[in-house]
Order: structure tokens, then C-alpha cells, then sequence
């Protein structure tokens, strides 16, 4: 069943992207695995999908723990608190939702122990809404400048979430924003900037978000299913 919806999404990448006039192997499918056991991780797994999401430490930890396969890559995707930074810091493929200095010190002390340099993306707050995390638009140039400085994590794109709507439309102009931040910082010439991902799409919208330039879109309930409870 898991392959049969792998396979589906993957020809729903490939329409959207022929729709933008982009390459397929521009967009990277990342299954979210939140609250699905490890037996359904390796199913994505065993599809060809090996970039996988998590939005919860422990669960992270768990789940590495029980498949074991160098083929994961394995994306932290929820609200990184810092105290939790140094159980994902030896192995942590992408973080994608730093949005303080504060965050990055923390990332970067642990990559340095680690031996490492940690990637990670900025999250930007692009709707407005006081239940997200994020930094505002207006301020992603500084804080990515900021985060420029620090030697042992590099900032490899942005992240953001749109509203939550049956239609995808209304993530258009969400999407839109966040690709004009990015290209707007394409001038930076900084060591440890690669702007290069936009982490942006899911299930309900992940084609408009192709369209409009993501580069990483998260998956979930196309995948597994309907999200188990917790």
C-alpha cells in the first residue's frame, strides 16, 4: 500500500514540476513519520524514499534505533528546543526549523564536539500566526547573516509553513514569499550559506509549493495515512 502511494506521489512531483518547467530530481520527497511505527518507515524506505522526518526527539531516537539503515537520512523537522540539541548532534542529516541565534550557538557546540558541521534551515514565520514558530520575513536577512558566522553549521535554505486550508491555492502566495526571500539573499557570499532548499508542502499543497520553487516537500498522510494519535 505504501508503494502504491509512493508511487502516486511520485507522479504528482513529476506533472507539477513539467507545470513549472523543472527537473524532478530538483524536488526531494521527505516522508513524515510522525507518530507511524518503524515497520512503516521501512516500507518508504524499501520504495526508494530515504529522506525521513521527524518532529519529536525521542521518537527520532527511537526510530533510528530500531531500523539501524545507513540509507536514512534523517530530518528533524518539529521545534528543536535546545536542550535537546546533543541527542540528534552526531548524526542529524537537516534541521529544518532553527529561528534564533540561540538555536544556532547550541547546534553549533554540539557539531563542533561532534566533529561536524550540522545543516540546517532557517524557519520563517511567512503567515503571521501567533501558534508558529519562525522568524518574520522581514527579519530572515539578519538572522541568516547571523547564523553566517557560525563555524560549524551551515544554512542550506528556508523553511515555512502555510495556513491550514482544503485549498491549496492559498498557500501560493505564501510559498511565493518565502522563494523571493530566498532569491533576494542570493547575493550573500558567505562561507557558510548555501541557500540553496526550500522546505515547503505537504500533503494538502505540496504541488502549488512545486510550482512556486520547494525544493524539499514533507509528506505525511499521503503517505501512511491518517496520523495515529500520540
Amino acid at each position: 500500500m505504501i508503494a502504491d502511494s509512493v508511487g502516486k506521489i511520485r507522479e504528482r512531483i513529476d506533472l507539477a514540476c513539467r507545470r513549472a518547467g523543472r527537473d524532478p530530481s530538483e524536488v526531494r520527497l521527505l516522508a513524515v513519520s510522525k507518530t507511524f511505527p518503524a515497520e512503516s518507515v521501512r516500507e518508504v524506505v524499501s520504495s526508494g524514499i530515504c529522506d525521513i522526518g521527524e518532529n519529536y526527539v525521542q521518537e527520532l531516537r527511537v526510530k533510528r534505533e530500531q531500523l539501524a539503515d545507513d540509507r536514512i537520512r534523517w530530518h528533524f523537522i518539529g521545534h528543536l528546543q535546545t536542550n535537546k540539541v546533543k541527542y540528534v548532534a552526531d548524526w542529524v542529516h537537516l534541521i529544518h526549523a532553527v529561528d534564533s541565534a540561540r538555536l544556532a550557538a547550541e547546534i553549533d557546540k554540539h557539531a563542533a564536539r561532534a566533529g561536524r558541521k550540522i545543516d540546517l534551515l532557517v524557519e520563517v514565520n511567512s503567515t503571521g500566526e501567533e501558534s508558529k514558530y519562525g522568524v518574520p520575513p522581514g527579519e530572515t536577512e539578519a538572522l541568516v547573516k547571523e547564523l553566517a558566522r557560525f563555524d560549524n553549521i551551515r544554512v542550506c535554505g528556508l523553511m515555512t509553513m502555510s495556513l491550514f486550508d482544503p485549498d491549496p491555492e492559498v498557500s501560493r502566495p505564501v510559498y511565493r514569499g518565502l522563494r523571493q526571500i530566498r532569491d533576494n539573499l542570493a547575493g550573500l557570499r558567505q562561507e557558510n550559506l548555501k541557500l540553496k532548499h526550500l522546505s515547503m508542502g505537504m500533503t494538502g499543497d505540496f504541488e502549488v509549493a512545486i510550482e512556486e520553487g520547494a525544493t524539499i516537500v514533507r509528506i505525511g498522510t499521503a503517505l501512511f495515512g491518517k496520523r495515529q494519535r500520540r
